[in-house]
């Protein structure tokens, strides 16, 4: 009878799953509703020069407080533009608040120490999915609204194999034996979470190891990143949270440390990533959602994210969804970017396993041009990290992809899904992979449909698919 009945609530479930994907339709032409939901933040005029405020910019003087007199002076005159020019400044955390518009003229450059005291006291951020009390992140907001970096200087978080990269435990970045290590400190995070540790008690920073971001708007709305250049991370690169009406335009990431991603919005809703440059050690761009129960306690999808008219160098994805992705990913949009590298493994990618689970759905791709990828150009996995050893079954639909061409890769294709829970509703057109010197890998794909695609020039037949679609009744 018990049987019966979970039988019964399963049919159920998908079921709803299905309605609810029927009765939720989304095209490209949503991509315009989302552009017209974001709201790019406005600043007074008013100026507030750090140098007023006691900043010397030879590199060596200690800005920090230079840096948060200037701050808190132009939110309490009602906002404006903080402006740092002429100079290299050094400095601490920055914390942004309402209406200010830090602003780094081209002839400036922020550096940030290497001395992770300078990122104490400790505030609440999330570290890989997972919410904790830890080290500041470089240039970091909380609950603001209206906030910017914006300019055409540096900012350099002097991140290296000596400072901050050799907490991963990896030699290639520094460690050495006998050196502290992240990991420790990383799976007791990762264990608060899952027994429903408060967030207030998750406290690491100081005499711990995890590495802080460079630069996170935690529960922040109408933000603007634009015109700066970035490079040398702790850890990822900009990291909205739990953000509304996020513009990340014409930055250039450029930080090969490890898991050292260029942009990665998390849980956020309506952002726009355009015209930027990325060059890094990790996923150029990684559409995220929070991890395993600490993401089903927040339970806040990644929804309405548009990437356009972007170039993504050396790094493990071009645009990724995953692995962190447990509270969903919907209505992403990507379009018109190039990638290229023989350092970039994938152009498209989602990442998930059975201790993630989450939806990811709605996912849209078209005038992309791939020069080079070490791996596949498109890969869906859902064996990634743990594998499927969790009782969180994810769910991928519905994948458009079109106007796409590569020219060299091992893969054209690596799918592979769970017989419980294929992939559903995969649709390329017009798209051409030459150079590829594998056979796809494509395992549990329902309704997968094929328009004018040609691998190595020989035309990609639907029927060819046959055998795979059907190994999920296996």
């Amino acid at each position: 009878m018990k049987k019966v009945v979970k039988k019964s609530w399963l049919l159920i479930t998908y079921i709803i799953i299905f309605l609810t994907a029927c009765n939720s339709r989304v095209d490209w032409s949503y991509k315009d509703k989302i552009l017209r939901q974001i709201k790019e933040p406005v600043f007074s005029d008013r100026v507030f020069d750090i140098r007023d405020f006691g900043a010397i910019g030879d590199g060596k003087a200690d800005c920090s407080d230079a840096f948060k007199k200037a701050i808190d002076r132009c939110n309490r005159e009602g906002g404006g533009k903080v402006v740092v020019k002429d100079g290299v400044y050094l400095t601490g955390a920055i914390h942004l608040k309402s209406k200010v518009n830090l602003y780094i003229d081209s002839t400036a450059k922020i550096i940030f120490s290497t001395d992770p005291n300078k990122y104490l006291p400790v505030v609440y951020t999330r570290f890989e999915g997972v919410e904790c009390m830890n080290y500041s992140p470089f240039i970091y907001a909380y609950e603001q609204k209206n906030v910017a970096i914006t300019g055409k200087g540096v900012l350099d978080g002097q991140a290296n194999n000596a400072d901050w990269w050799k907490w991963t435990g990896n030699k290639k970045y520094g460690w050495e034996e006998g050196m502290p290590i992240q990991i420790r400190d990383r799976d007791n995070l990762f264990q608060m979470a899952e027994d429903g540790i408060p967030v207030e008690e998750r406290v690491f920073g100081a005499g711990h190891y995890i590495r802080t971001n460079f630069i996170q708007f935690y529960k922040c709305e109408n933000v603007l990143i634009e015109g700066i250049k970035v490079i040398n991370s702790p850890m990822w690169n900009i990291h909205p949270v739990l953000s509304r009406n996020v513009i990340i335009r014409n930055v250039k990431v450029v930080s090969h440390g490890p898991n050292n991603d260029g942009c990665n919005p998390e849980s956020s809703k309506n952002v726009l990533i355009e015209k930027c440059f990325f060059n890094t050690g990790d996923d150029c761009i990684a559409i995220k959602s929070g991890r395993n129960a600490d993401g089903r306690r927040i339970n806040t999808p990644s929804e309405n994210i548009i990437v356009r008219n972007c170039t993504m160098r050396d790094g493990h994805g071009g645009v990724v969804v995953g692995s962190e992705m447990t509270g969903g990913v919907r209505n992403v949009f990507v379009e018109n970017c190039i990638m290229d590298s023989p350092n970039l493994n994938r152009a498209l990618r989602i990442k998930t396993n059975s201790r993630r689970g989450g939806i990811v759905e709605n996912i849209f791709a078209k005038d992309l041009t791939v020069g080079e990828v070490s791996d596949a150009v498109i890969k869906i996995n859902f064996f990634y990290g743990e594998g499927d050893v969790g009782e969180f079954t994810p769910i991928v639909r519905n994948i458009f992809i079109e106007n796409l061409t590569s020219k060299k890769s091992k893969y054209a294709l690596y799918i592979k899904a769970y017989k419980r829970s294929p992939v559903d509703n995969i649709n390329l057109k017009n798209c051409r992979f030459d150079g590829v010197e594998r056979e796809n890998v494509i395992v549990n794909v329902t309704n997968m449909n094929l328009d004018e695609v040609y691998i190595n020039g020989r035309v990609f037949l639907g029927y060819m698919m046959l055998p795979y679609l059907l190994s999920f009744l296996e």
